[in-house]
């Protein structure tokens, strides 16, 4: 199906027809790709049990519409462009046809460790090309990958892979992060002490560190792809079965791992990715998030490989050696399409303007946001800039648990409004709430944003609690899905998402708990309870503030700070430590003993003027104690 729209009346009259009759526009979409077997049936859906199947009875395998599917007409185009750590060292141009047999030579890597058809594989790799591969390669054969991040500490990967029951592990000796070099393997051999259910440790070796290897479990990755073969016949899946689990903070203490089938997610990253970004063949995309985060799975692999796109893998940091490292590499690959998170946008406009004047970024014909809403200030930054106010900014909303694009511009069709999501893509149904339950339906309102009707890369449960998964997700708003995030929908119907409406702080774009982040705090054996709430932050949109109460008075206080904000990174990891902590004797709470974090959020964002009726509180003089002692 095209999904080049000439005009906002085209973009009206697709999405007419989506809501219309879903199960005929997505069906229409799903024949360009190739299926082993046809399906049987469109959709089958209750969001009273949270249950969807699409494509039921449809067999296929991803990789052979991301990889063998181009090879006729592309073997030799580059599929994915390798931009190393430094930009002294030559990047990497790696072919359809170089990347079949890679992902081929991977995938009999695994299957002679046993790895078979729905076994679980942890990947913890930095962003090098192997990582794509191990990913790919897992596809291929029917095993479901679960890759982490490689900043989460041993602890974070040890909690997902006894979650998930992975037998093979594979990573890397170690990583470069600006001039920093990571230890990886030490991590990962730290987090498999207690991890029973993993065999195997697949080393790719990168730094040549001379780490420890454990006789009977560790594997060089360069030894044992040298025993295999590049002919790898692709498994064949059912579109209901699991392609990857990808973990993402809870409003409580547990990550949750959301599983993501093979069908209806292929079809529909293929499509938000070519139809939001009107992607033409031959254009050079580059998206400079972590392959990681859910935004890595669908925007750097699978939306882009799918589409026959040129992608690239970037390893490096934006600030590192200085901060015109994204507009140096934009120069270099001539990069059309560039989808980046507010976060590095915002870091970057603080730096002087010659960073990117020295840079020729006349490449450039559609900028994206991702992650986060973009504020204003820095959105018209990007558009001067970046985009010479010549480059429509894609300012997407969706979640890990979406798979892909919900709420977004549609390049060069849409009229962009600064740090509005503006439209539903074509298939996405919202309803915008009141706090009652009742559906808000005129324009001009403001509520809690909601989805009625299934799409078909949503995630299909949590795994192994999907009890889990129908209470976060489908309880609060029967018959509706609940995304956890409040909006506006202006007098236009474009909608502005205002932020999370549930315990979740998002901090540079990755949803943190406060629950988990509260759980690391109180392991230091000097923390007795702690609240923590989001604040806004310049540079990461939402920074972490915790309010600690301690067992004795510290000698100390910057120094406990130090220790605690350590605690966390190696619980949880870099990602999650406090920006404030504020040490106090008592927390807001009422009297059956809920803290009232309204009251917490408030001094945080430095907003104590009005901090409702706190006479209901246990203790009423703790909020006076808390608002002296602000930082």
């Amino acid at each position: 199906m095209n999904t080049t729209l000439s005009s906002f009346d085209a973009y009206a009259e697709q999405y007419q027809k989506s809501i219309a009759n879903p199960e005929d526009f997505w069906s229409n979409i799903a024949a360009d790709f190739k299926w082993r077997k046809k399906w049987d049936k469109v959709l089958e859906w209750d969001f009273h049990k949270a249950e969807v199947k699409w494509f039921v009875g449809g067999k296929l395998n991803i990789t052979e519409n991301c990889i063998d599917r181009h090879l006729p007409q592309r073997a030799n185009q580059t599929a994915i462009i390798w931009e190393p750590n430094d930009p002294k060292d030559e990047a990497k141009h790696i072919t359809y046809k170089e990347l079949h047999e890679q992902v081929s030579k991977v995938g009999n890597m695994l299957r002679a460790q046993g790895v078979k058809k729905g076994d679980r594989v942890c990947i913890y790799m930095p962003m090098i090309p192997e990582l794509a591969y191990a990913v790919l390669a897992c596809a291929r054969i029917g095993a479901v990958h679960s890759v982490v991040f490689a900043g989460f500490s041993a602890g974070s990967i040890a909690d997902r892979i006894q979650d998930s029951g992975c037998s093979v592990v594979i990573t890397s000796d170690g990583s470069f992060r600006g001039e920093k070099k990571l230890d990886l393997k030490s991590i990962v051999d730290e987090a498999l002490e207690k991890c029973p259910t993993v065999k195997t440790a697949i080393v790719f070796q990168k730094l040549k560190l001379g780490v420890k290897m454990k006789a009977g479990r560790d594997l060089w990755w360069h030894e044992e792809i040298a025993k295999v073969s590049a002919d790898c016949p692709p498994e064949e899946m059912d579109a209901e079965d699991m392609l990857f689990i990808l973990y993402t903070s809870g409003s409580t203490g547990k990550p949750k791992g959301m599983v993501h089938t093979c069908g209806g997610y292929m079809v529909y990253i293929n499509y938000t990715f070519r139809t939001a970004f009107q992607y033409r063949d031959g254009q050079v995309y580059w998206c400079t998030a972590d392959l990681g985060w859910i935004t890595g799975h669908s925007y750097i692999l699978y939306g882009p490989l799918s589409a026959g796109g040129t992608t690239v893998i970037f390893e490096g940091i934006p600030s590192w050696p200085d901060m015109g490292r994204f507009w140096q590499a934009i120069e270099r690959h001539k990069v059309n399409i560039f989808y980046t998170a507010p976060t590095a946008i915002r870091s970057l406009e603080k730096a002087p303007l010659s960073f990117v004047e020295k840079y020729d970024l006349s490449s450039l014909e559609v900028l994206g946001s991702v992650g986060e809403p973009i504020n204003e200030e820095a959105w018209h930054w990007y558009n001067k800039n970046i985009g010479k106010e010549k480059c429509p900014i894609i300012d997407t909303w969706w979640q890990t648990e979406t798979g892909g694009f919900m709420i977004s511009p549609i390049a060069n069709v849409t009229k962009l409004k600064p740090a509005h999501a503006t439209l539903p893509l074509p298939g996405v149904q919202p309803a915008v709430m009141d706090e009652n339950g009742k559906e808000l339906t005129t324009n001009g309102v403001e509520g809690r944003l909601t989805i009625k009707f299934p799409w078909p890369s949503m995630a299909r449960t949590i795994y192994g609690d999907h009890k889990r998964f129908f209470e976060t997700y489908f309880s609060t708003f029967p018959g509706k899905y609940f995304t956890g995030d409040g909006c506006k929908r202006d007098e236009e119907g474009y909608y502005r998402i205002t932020g999370r409406v549930d315990d979740i702080i998002i901090v540079s774009g990755h949803n943190m708990g406060t629950a988990e982040v509260e759980s690391a705090i109180d392991e230091h054996h000097e923390v007795c309870e702690t609240a923590v709430v989001g604040y806004p932050h310049d540079i990461k949109g939402q920074g972490i503030y915790a309010f600690v109460i301690l067992y004795h008075p510290p000698k100390d206080e910057e120094k406990l700070r130090g220790e605690i904000k350590e605690t966390v990174s190696k619980i949880i990891g870099p990602i999650a430590k406090p920006d404030k902590i504020q040490f106090v004797s008592g927390l807001p709470k009422t009297r059956s003993g809920k803290i009232m974090r309204r009251i917490l959020r408030k001094v945080a964002e430095g907003d104590t003027s009005n901090l409702g009726d706190t006479t209901t509180l246990l203790d009423p003089a703790v909020v006076d104690e808390i608002k002296a002692g602000a930082l």
